[in-house]
This record gives structure tokens, C-alpha cells and sequence, in this order.
């Protein structure tokens, strides 16, 4: 009777059953601590070229700025987690979200210190958020990322930006203030600062 050698099936199977699920973040400085979110939601990463600011707005939300036609709002998120604002340097620069929010595109400024490397992680190697200790509000922290001993804190991009509270004061159910389509300024009327790509 011919025998059948199922050794290629059970290592097909071994392999499949081996995939490891990986997580991509973008790795920022506020200060001197490092912090990470998602790359999915990072459209592109902006020299910080100066902005106007808005009135009558939260303090965390530094102003606006011109990206190609589109107005979009910017957070300081140092100013956002409790500390003082963010001093322009060199190395300063703005990451551009795209977000969804009530079923539209949202464009979003985020003010960092400076931006570090984008790293691949297994999902296993991302713990629980702490409940205490991390300098930051607790609700702010999707998980932590440890590496060579030091953690990088992942954040929960729609509470840590405020998302809701900022779609709301900025109405973008009526005029799109946070949405990704092209809107021509008028040259000189709005002086808003145009956004340099790195």
C-alpha cells in the first residue's frame, strides 16, 4: 500500500498558524518623552512654518494653518497634556491626521518636538495602559511599548486630540472647517501660513 507523507501539509499549517500580527506607530518627542500613534491614520509630516491662531478657542488648540487650500486645525499636545506650550525649534513639526468623524474625513494638525522612527510591533509586546505613573491622563493612553527596557506611550488618538470636542466647536456639520476638501483662500485675506512639507 503507497504510504502518503503529510510532513508538507503539517508544516504549511505550522507556518499558518505562526503568522505573528504586527501594529505599525509613528514615535514622536513632547519634551523630553517619547510617544507613539498609529501610522494608519497619518496622512504626512509638516516643517512647522507658523500658523494663525483662532479665538475663543481651547488653549491646546494652537491655530490653523494652510495645507494646500484645505484649513487645518492644530493641537499642541504638550499644551493638551497639562504642560506648557510647545517652543518652536528646528526639529518642531506638525503631524497631519486624517480621521473619520460622523462619517467625514477630518484633517488635523498635531504640534510635536520631533519626530523619531516608525516601528513594527508584535501586538503581543503592547501592555495595558497603566493606571497611574505615566504623566498623563490615563483615558489619553491606549497602551504602552516596551523597548530596550523604556516604554513609549501609545495614545488613543480620538480622546487625546479631543476629536469630539474640537468637531464640534469648529462645526464641521456645517462648513467643513475639519474636512479634507480643497477650499481656495483668498490670497491676502486670510493670511493663514502655508504648510512645508519635510
Amino acid at each position: 500500500m503507497p504510504s502518503v507523507s503529510l510532513n508538507g501539509a503539517f508544516q504549511k499549517k505550522r507556518q499558518q498558524e505562526e503568522v505573528v500580527e504586527t501594529h505599525q506607530f509613528l514615535t514622536f518627542l513632547v519634551g523630553a518623552e517619547s510617544f507613539a500613534m498609529p501610522i494608519e491614520s497619518i496622512r504626512e509630516i509638516i516643517e512647522f512654518g507658523g500658523l494663525t491662531e483662532v479665538p475663543l478657542m481651547p488653549s491646546f488648540l494652537r491655530g490653523v494653518i494652510n495645507l494646500r487650500g484645505s484649513v487645518v486645525p492644530v493641537i499642541d499636545l504638550a499644551v493638551r497634556f497639562g504642560r506648557a506650550p510647545t517652543v518652536v525649534a528646528k526639529r518642531t513639526c506638525v503631524i497631519i491626521m486624517e480621521l473619520v468623524q460622523e462619517e467625514q474625513q477630518l484633517l488635523l494638525g498635531v504640534m510635536v518636538d520631533a519626530v523619531s522612527a516608525v516601528l513594527t510591533v508584535e501586538a503581543d509586546r503592547i501592555e495595558p495602559r497603566p493606571s497611574f505613573g505615566a504623566g498623563i491622563r490615563a483615558d489619553f493612553i491606549e497602551g504602552m511599548i516596551n523597548i530596550n527596557e523604556r516604554f513609549v506611550v501609545v495614545l488613543d488618538v480620538p480622546r487625546a486630540l479631543s476629536v469630539d470636542e474640537l468637531a464640534s466647536l469648529l462645526g464641521i456639520s456645517s462648513d467643513g472647517v475639519l474636512g479634507g476638501e480643497e477650499r481656495t483662500l483668498r490670497a491676502g485675506s486670510e493670511g493663514l501660513p502655508q504648510g512645508r512639507e519635510e
